[in-house]
């Protein structure tokens, strides 16, 4: 046990003290912000690229009806001007022609001629416009046949907009609060970072263990340690490298998240806050609604986060065991790199299909095939994380982390049953076959 632990110790160590995992662990977070983040941002930007369309309304429904936007204008030109501008578009001055023909209402369709394909926001604004003043003109004619003059006002005061609060009950009667949307974040961000991190650290020990290979360094290390001590130093020292950066990640998120939630508090900045939250990505705001900040405050103070942390760090540890025994296993058995797409691939299968089934357990986490997929090893990891903030039967949980530590025992026994004949073997093409052979192999 002692030798394990020096080798925990000096792979940890190394790895740690590397600048590329202070700059790694400093800057992932802003990473990860900008990866869901600048996307959503993005999407709300308004296109500020100035245009101006000529139209040609042959059916006279919308001529002087198309209101111009700051930067999106519209030219309405007689049939002479039109001939001439689709003859020349390029010289004729316009970013486009939009033709409406006279069987407008009959067909409900319109052609814009362009040099190149047209923004979808672009078309999305013109066919908005057009929906818009057809449904106008309709509801004034239905106006007009029932005699109603203030049917239009009696009609726009139906609207309603339904502010939906869900609440969950528990036994006896206990009910407190939830947060869908919420859950669908965490169930996301969880998932998503489970599947990075059994990634990024079960393919670094296949790495670590190939480098020590093809050095031969590793004959110098066998000769003090057994293979499986080596095999499980590897692991858990890379594990710990893995987990001093989530503590430092769940620090500075709970950092930020308190001092943001005392500043809007005891300051009462909230309303100031609020309005950067908008700049920066008002889609947020739009999830917290009702109550801005505040909002998304109120729905933290619903989820279960020690129950989530906990579990994500058992998943994320059972995880990584399973699937990094067998990353080290597939290092040990190959010589040269390109050999390891061969037998690493099959290994990541399961992972992606996780990723896949990752958006279905969000939007039906009590499904069967979220369910089934929770609980079958290979991609427990990943999918329970994504239900868990819904509200997972504790038992259900319980049996989840059973069979997977159940199956990261087995794993780590069969491979190093493979680590143990492959590590000194060079020269030599491994086929599945081979493999299957190691398995049999008395220790």
């Amino acid at each position: 046990m002692n030798k394990i632990s020096l080798i925990i110790q000096r792979e940890f160590c190394t790895r740690v003290k590397k600048k590329s995992f202070i700059i790694m662990t400093l800057l992932m977070p802003l990473l990860m912000a900008g990866i869901f983040l600048l996307p959503a941002y993005f999407a709300t930007m308004e296109d500020n690229e100035p245009r101006t369309i000529a139209v040609y309304d042959s059916s006279a429904i919308f001529l002087g009806r198309l209101e111009n936007k700051e930067f999106t204008k519209f030219h309405f030109v007689p049939e002479n001007e039109y001939l001439k501008i689709k003859g020349d578009l390029k010289n004729s001055g316009f970013y486009a022609l939009l033709v409406i023909p006279p069987n407008f209402l009959t067909t409900n369709r319109v052609q814009i001629f362009s040099e190149s394909n047209i923004p979808f926001e672009l078309k999305s604004t013109i066919q908005g416009k057009l929906k818009a003043i057809i449904e106008k003109d309709k509801m004034a004619e239905v106006i007009r046949q029932t005699s109603i003059p203030d049917l239009q006002q009696k009609i726009n005061a139906t609207k309603t907009n339904i502010v939906v609060e869900t609440v969950k009950e528990g036994e006896g009667g206990k009910t407190e609060e939830s947060s869908t949307e919420l859950g669908m974040i965490l169930g996301y961000v969880f998932g998503f970072f489970m599947y990075m991190f059994i990634i990024i650290y079960g393919v670094m020990v296949m790495h670590g263990v190939m480098e020590e290979k093809q050095s031969r360094i590793v004959e110098v290390i066998i000769s003090s340690v057994k293979p499986f001590q080596l095999m499980m130093g590897k692991i858990i020292g890379i594990a710990l490298v893995g987990l001093t950066q989530i503590a430092i990640w769940l620090v500075m998120g709970f950092v930020i998240i308190s001092t943001a939630k005392g500043m809007a508090g005891s300051n009462g900045n909230v309303q100031q806050v609020q309005d950067i939250m908008s700049q920066t990505n008002s889609s947020v705001q739009q999830v917290a609604q009702p109550g801005g900040m505040q909002g998304i405050y109120a729905m933290i103070d619903t989820v279960n986060i020690p129950l989530i942390i906990g579990c994500f760090i058992f998943f994320f540890i059972g995880g990584y065991l399973l699937y990094s025994s067998m990353f080290a296993a597939v290092g040990s058995a190959i010589d040269a790199p390109e050999d390891a797409q061969q037998f690493s691939m099959p290994i990541m299968l399961p992972v992606i299909l996780s990723i896949m089934v990752l958006m279905g357990a969000i939007k039906n986490p009590e499904g069967s095939i979220a369910f089934w997929f929770s609980m079958i090893p290979f991609t427990s990891p990943i999918v329970m994380m994504a239900r868990i903030p819904f509200g997972v039967p504790l038992w259900e949980i319980l049996l989840s982390m059973f069979l997977l530590a159940a199956s990261f025992v087995l794993m780590v026994w069969l491979s190093a049953k493979i680590y143990r004949t492959g590590i000194l073997m060079y020269g030599k093409k491994v086929s599945w076959k081979e493999l299957g052979k190691w398995l049999k192999y008395k220790s």
